[in-house]
């Protein structure tokens, strides 16, 4: 009988115990928000976020921004929208791994432990294999915007950001950023159409992890009927620039710009030549409609086959479409001149309307594209020039 109740107490004890632990975890939770500034690759200019949950006996960072390149037709799923990116969590100690040259900081969060618990929670329910894997929107739905959305739900509709400090666009917030990395924004000009040129509400903003933290940063939610801070501690993990570890600018003379304004003006010696001496260089125009052609057949795959919502409308394609394959086989069959000729005069009348009007549209250019516009201008008026001179002499 003594040890059957000497087996009770010990029982009783190690639940009581447990439970005593369980509560200690429960008191003891931290969440805090940590951002990675700008590091040197393409995928690291706008920076990095994550979640970072301490208890009593764990230390957790939860990532958003994981992505496989090597999975199975990566790089066409990406272009199409189909950009599956996964959410891991994994021992804080790992979290300065390719990290080790950028600034990192850390917002522990001014929760109370129901509001930490909840986020605890959801982050390993998200975590789960069977949960981790979400559709990445780079600028709606990203590793900045989830925690977002993730500390809003738990802190509840009381939470209020500070006023914003300036007014941009998806398009000049990126290009904050890309400032160093000229054909970077030359191709996310390129690429990206209207739907990155509206005026963001603060909270847009947040797609960018630094404009997150400075959020958080001055941000104040009511607990217990008082109004506090969001973030109740701020430290520097890692000491590094505010500019991130980015590469220096591109050289002036290896921008998109100058290497268009070059290529303008060898392609209008060359027409003036042409003009002068009565033919066409076909040899130039075919590269030119081969490349402009193929340009054209990226941007309508962008506009009308993926689903990236910024992809479309694009005004661009007003002068980089597939059409130019016409001329460009064309070119090649005498008895086509005639639909020749009327090509480019209607290359020659959409572009110079696009170069003149595109103040109107509700798309923000980069300017290397009017050098480009204006090579097709100048080819295509060259031909119309070099085919009327010819008629009129009845050459053809």
């Amino acid at each position: 009988m003594r040890g059957f109740l000497n087996g009770i107490m010990v029982l009783v004890a190690w639940a009581c115990g447990f439970a005593v632990q369980a509560q200690t975890d429960a008191d003891s939770i931290r969440v805090s928000l940590i951002t990675c500034y700008p590091g040197s690759d393409v995928y690291e200019l706008y920076g990095h976020t994550e979640l970072r949950v301490t208890t009593s006996n764990s230390d957790i960072v939860y990532n958003y921004g994981i992505f496989d390149f090597n999975a199975p037709n990566f790089v066409y799923r990406f272009v199409k929208g189909e950009t599956d990116y996964m959410v891991k969590g994994y021992p804080a100690s790992y979290m300065f791994w390719g990290y080790e040259s950028r600034k990192m900081v850390e917002q522990v969060l001014n929760l109370s432990q129901e509001q930490a618990l909840k986020i605890k929670t959801a982050l390993e329910v998200n975590a789960l294999p069977e949960n981790c894997t979400y559709r990445y929107n780079y600028v709606l739905d990203n590793c900045a915007t989830r925690p977002r959305d993730i500390v809003e739900n738990a802190v509840g509709e009381s939470l209020v950001y500070p006023p914003m400090t300036d007014t941009l666009t998806f398009r000049k917030e990126m290009r904050k950023y890309n400032a160093n990395y000229a054909w970077q924004q030359f191709g996310i000009d390129l690429a990206l159409g209207s739907g990155i040129d509206y005026t963001l509400t603060y909270r847009e903003e947040m797609f960018v992890p630094m404009v997150l933290m400075e959020a958080f940063a001055g941000a104040t939610f009511e607990r217990d009927g008082v109004r506090v801070p969001l973030v109740k501690d701020t430290y520097v993990l890692n000491p590094g620039s505010d500019e991130g570890d980015i590469l220096p600018p591109t050289p002036w003379y290896e921008t998109p710009l100058a290497m268009a304004v070059v290529l303008l003006l060898i392609v209008l010696a060359i027409s003036v030549w042409d003009v002068r001496r009565g033919r066409v260089s076909r040899w130039l125009d075919a590269i030119l409609f081969t490349a402009y052609g193929l340009a054209g057949c990226l941007i309508f795959f962008l506009v009308f086959v993926s689903t990236h919502e910024a992809t479309s409308p694009n005004f661009s394609a007003l002068w980089l479409h597939p059409l130019y394959f016409i001329p460009l086989v064309l070119m090649w069959i005498k008895s086509a001149r005639k639909v020749v000729y009327f090509c480019h005069f209607l290359i020659f009348a959409v572009v110079l309307l696009t170069m003149a009007f595109w103040w109107a549209l509700p798309q923000t250019a980069n300017a290397a594209f009017f050098p480009l516009m204006a090579i097709q201008a100048v080819r295509s008026l060259s031909y119309i020039t070099i085919n009327r001179k010819c008629v009129k002499k009845g050459t053809i």
